[in-house]
């Protein structure tokens, strides 16, 4: 995907770039994501090596190898999106294990980020380039904050909720 001649479509570039920017605004609604985002930690390091290792492998899965092999199936363009991104946020269901809210929004929030990576894949030229970007990019910036978020059991349906009292939060 970044090999000369496969870097990518300006349209891919922009539209990954757009996918990205609204992906990190809706999940800046949540308060420690809000708050980590652009602060420098211990946190933020692990989680830039995180963003770059989850966008390359998982830009490869979901984009390359799904939908590819999906392509050479004989199955349309279509059918590659859906299965491409309903598998991306089957696999987000993870962050349920402790809360069941937080595991549906994350696969339905990656769900619908996978759709449009793998849109920006096809118009791309199926280049993984702006995938990975964008998903690092957006890996990098909300992740911190997710993580914290999820310990302290403040990931709800669409947004935060009222943890349980004491559980994961100094405040209570």
């Amino acid at each position: 995907g970044f090999a000369p001649g496969l870097s990518g479509s300006w349209p891919a570039w922009a539209l990954a770039f757009v996918i990205a920017v609204l992906y990190v605004w809706s999940a800046r609604s949540i308060g420690d994501v809000r708050e980590h985002m652009f602060r420098p930690s211990g946190l933020k390091a692990v989680a830039v090596v995180t963003a770059l290792v989850a966008g390359i492998v998982e830009e490869v899965i979901f984009r390359r190898w799904v939908m590819d092999y999906l392509d050479r199936a004989g199955y349309g363009v279509v059918v590659q999106v859906l299965a491409s991104g309903l598998a991306f946020g089957l696999v987000h269901l993870l962050w349920g294990i402790r809360n069941l809210a937080a595991g549906v929004n994350a696969a339905v929030s990656t769900s619908l980020l996978g759709f449009g990576l793998a849109i920006v894949y096809i118009v791309g030229g199926r280049s993984l380039a702006p995938c990975v970007v964008a998903h690092f990019a957006i890996s990098a910036l909300i992740e911190p904050g997710l993580v914290l978020a999820a310990v302290k059991d403040r990931l709800g349906f669409w947004g935060e909720r009222t943890p349980v009292s004491g559980v994961g939060d100094r405040r209570a």
